[in-house]
């Protein structure tokens, strides 16, 4: 892959998460930031892609995307699924799952069992990697909850 097509899918990886913080009514401030989102996980998958498999590759960058997705969140004081959605809408495997159905029509089952098992690895690493990062999130908040209640205890004796 040379360098202007990589450029290229950059762009349009930021270009189509611009659309969907249009098509989901962002205020004009967090449209950049959360397109930007969409780019840099499509550059983390291109990046992954050099040295793992497509699995490995889309875990990495959708845990990048919800990464990036919660950080901002707290960032600009909004809801983390505005951020989330334009990040990892370019690493939704749309064109796999064309393919799988397409030759599913087509009866050709060796072909559509082909790109039907890239379709899952797809979706299944996207869902691990947000897993893996709210996961992450979500303990660290009940510790600190934890901590909190533990400082009020303290308060009051």
């Amino acid at each position: 892959m040379t360098v202007s097509e990589i450029i290229l899918q950059l762009v349009m990886a930021f270009a189509g998460s611009v659309g969907f913080t249009i098509l989901f009514r962002l205020r004009r401030q967090l449209i950049i930031p959360a397109s930007l989102g969409g780019c840099l996980s499509w550059g983390i998958y291109l990046l992954a892609h050099l040295h793992y498999n497509i699995f490995f590759a889309c875990l990495i960058a959708s845990a990048f995307a919800a990464l990036y997705s919660e950080l901002l969140a707290r960032i600009r004081k909004a809801p983390v699924t505005l951020f989330f959605i334009s990040a990892v809408i370019p690493l939704i495997p749309g064109s796999t799952l064309y393919y799988t159905m397409s030759y599913a029509v087509q009866r050709n089952w060796e072909k559509a069992g082909e790109y039907g098992n890239m379709t899952l690895q797809y979706a299944f690493a996207i869902a691990v990697g947000i897993s893996l990062i709210w996961a992450l999130f979500s303990m660290r908040q009940k510790i600190r909850k934890g901590d909190d209640m533990k400082m009020d205890k303290k308060d009051r004796t």
